[in-house]
């Protein structure tokens, strides 16, 4: 089985989107127990946002109505998310089957569900993230049809 570029791109994006999640996980530790609507606050004048604008003003009081045990329970996904994602780039990474099978199920999982979003709105992000997920999965699909029928032309050798 040959190396494959396109299978190590998908793994820097997965790695990518698991290194993410972890981040946000972390940061989701970081405000336990702390204000979190202070540090909402403070994130979204970080990014040089209106407070009092709509959406973070959407991001701010969600933080704030979220209690502690919430706050661990989002961060204890992420990093299940996270730890996914980044098994996943490994295995894609060292060209393991698993992972391209891996690669194709969890990417299909989500178009329907992306398609489904549509329907309450087109956004460029929505569009994207469709587009992406379904390059990625016939691509990876792709692959492993290339990758068996590779192995489908390889010699037998006779057992003794």
């Amino acid at each position: 089985m040959r190396p494959n570029s396109g299978v190590y791109i998908v793994a820097v994006f997965e790695a990518t989107k698991g290194t993410l999640v972890l981040v946000t996980g972390f940061g989701l530790l970081s405000i336990v127990h702390r204000g979190s609507q202070q540090v909402a606050e403070a994130l979204v004048r970080h990014f040089h946002l209106n407070p009092a604008s709509h959406y973070p003003r959407i991001f701010i009081d969600f933080v704030h109505n979220m209690s502690d045990s919430q706050l661990l329970l989002m961060a204890a996904f992420s990093f299940t998310y996270a730890c996914i994602r980044l098994v996943e780039a490994y295995g894609l990474w060292r060209q393991k089957i698993w992972a391209k099978w891996f690669s194709v199920a969890s990417g299909g999982i989500y178009v329907p569900i992306e398609i489904y979003e549509l329907y309450f709105g087109i956004t460029l992000l929505k569009v994207f993230t469709l587009i992406i997920n379904i390059c990625i999965v016939v691509y990876m699909s792709f692959v492993l049809r290339q990758s068996h029928q590779d192995n489908a032309t390889l010699p037998c050798k006779p057992i003794n």
